[in-house]
């Protein structure tokens, strides 16, 4: 009971410290896709730019799992704030020179980012949380995480009509919050760090992710249509969300209402304790979202949307969770080799970045931003069926082979 009491404590301030990471964060993606979208008046181009920023961070999974071998949760959690920063100012100077350039920059140092804080994830639930507890502790943080996102376009909506200044302003002070909650726990998550350039291996990396995805490639499906979720409410969502709010004030709630059921469900699935089945789980929530969302073309009307996004939203409040539970099983059966898979995780994300904001982009510049939640809809629930017949019930790593890798 002490050592779970433990746990949970090590787990707050944890997810404290990523509450205002994430909080600037959420400023920054409401913030950077409609900037290039009223510079550049193309959502096609606008997806193509935010997709680099996962071509930035899927290289980065190639390099970070060998460079970072032997670095812990709070030197990557410092890393991340800065280079949060970065982001942000670089976003800031796009305000006054809208660039190629300067919004090339910003999506390298935004990929760096997204990079850093998954590693961090990761390495602190493997290697702080006990099996059992896993799925639990992904929800527990996911209140934290959502909230964030939640309260992002709101403050940003309010930050960026008072100036520029004073949106950058914002961002440094809650990066500064998060620095000082990272210092004052130093005894916490301080452990030695070592960081070596001389092992980065691109080419031996991808053969490693080659063999685990093998065997995993289910949870990493799953992972993909999430990212393709994601994805498509940060870019043609953000922007639906500005043009919603102009035709009635309550269509700002569009995109902060995909993340409203998680900060809710959080309490309640932070108290399960799920050891067998998460897969199969995930895929029967992922293929509700899907149907969920082909429903949103059912009507135009403001309310209609947004209490189909909460529904839909509600079962990947769900799903989530209980696929992280399953990629920290899997870590930890790794022993040392566990950063091949969380580089492995990470570039999932990233490919669907890479891959669907430009279809999105393409499909919102045919049918609108409404219709093309409609058509993700229809993928995912395509997705889901297929993975529900195909997936095996135990993802057996190949340890043999695993073991060489040291």
């Amino acid at each position: 009971m002490f050592k779970e009491n433990l746990v949970w404590n090590r787990l707050l301030t944890f997810s404290l410290i990523l509450f205002f990471l994430r909080l600037s964060d959420s400023i920054i993606a409401f913030w950077a896709p409609n900037q290039i979208q009223n510079s550049l008046q193309n959502p096609v181009i606008m997806g193509a730019i935010i997709s680099f920023q996962s071509i930035v961070g899927f290289s980065a999974d190639l390099i970070f799992p060998r460079i970072f071998k032997t670095v812990r949760t709070r030197r990557l959690i410092f890393w991340a704030i800065l280079v949060s920063a970065l982001t942000s100012f670089f976003l800031s100077a796009s305000t006054f020179k809208p660039l190629l350039a300067i919004f090339i920059a910003t999506m390298t140092l935004w990929g760096i980012y997204y990079e850093l804080v998954n590693f961090a994830n990761f390495q602190f639930m493997g290697t702080v949380v006990p099996s059992q507890m896993r799925a639990a502790a992904w929800g527990f943080t996911g209140i934290f995480v959502n909230l964030a996102y939640f309260l992002g376009p709101f403050i940003a909506a309010e930050l960026l009509s008072n100036g520029i200044l004073i949106t950058q302003g914002t961002i440094i002070i809650f990066l500064v919050v998060a620095l000082v909650l990272l210092t004052l726990n130093k005894n916490r998550h301080d452990v030695p760090t070592a960081v070596d350039f001389s092992h980065a291996n691109p080419w031996a990396e991808l053969r490693h992710w080659l063999t685990l995805s093998r065997t995993v490639w289910p949870a990493l499906a799953i992972g993909l249509v999430l990212g393709f979720i994601d994805a498509t409410f940060y870019t043609v969502g953000a922007v639906w969300t500005e043009k919603l709010t102009l035709v009635n004030p309550w269509g700002i709630w569009f995109l902060p209402l995909y993340l409203l059921p998680s900060i809710c469900l959080g309490i309640p699935l932070s108290r399960w304790n799920i050891s067998n089945g998460k897969k199969k789980l995930a895929e029967k929530f992922l293929g509700l979202s899907g149907i969920f969302f082909i429903a949103i073309a059912f009507s135009s009307s403001v309310s209609w949307q947004l209490a189909i996004i909460c529904l839909a939203s509600s079962a990947l409040a769900v799903c989530y969770p209980l696929l992280q539970g399953v990629y920290t099983d899997i870590l930890t059966r790794m022993g040392s080799e566990k950063k091949d898979m969380i580089g492995l995780t990470g570039s999932v994300m990233n490919l669907s970045y890479i891959i669907w904001p430009v279809f999105a982009g393409l499909i919102s510049s045919k049918v609108g931003e409404r219709l093309t939640f409609s058509w993700l809809g229809v993928i995912v629930l395509t997705f889901s069926i297929i993975l529900l017949f195909v997936t095996p019930r135990k993802l057996k790593l190949p340890q043999t082979e695993i073991k060489t890798w040291e």
